[in-house]
């Protein structure tokens, strides 16, 4: 399981490029590079915080996990499971 510093630590990195390409498509659009950082800024606030609670969300759910019984189970104890 992912400590939410960890989780934190992905989101802040990602968003920071993010916001750079965000701004760069931006300033593409509307020749204005403040709006263009004011754009970037306010998308990566709202989808740092949605993405954080995403990731958070995961976590919990069990869909498609494994346990370490079932990840090194031979074939035919696989094909028996199913």
């Amino acid at each position: 399981m992912e400590s939410r510093r960890r989780s934190i630590a992905k989101a802040l990195s990602w968003r920071v490029l993010a916001v750079i390409i965000t701004a760069f498509v931006a300033y593409l659009f509307t020749d204005d590079p403040v709006f263009a950082i004011q754009i970037g800024l306010a998308d990566s606030v709202i989808k740092l915080l949605v993405y954080y609670l995403h990731e958070r969300a995961w976590i919990r759910a069990s869909f498609g996990r494994t346990t370490v019984k079932e990840a090194v189970a031979t074939p035919s104890e696989r094909r028996q499971r199913c």
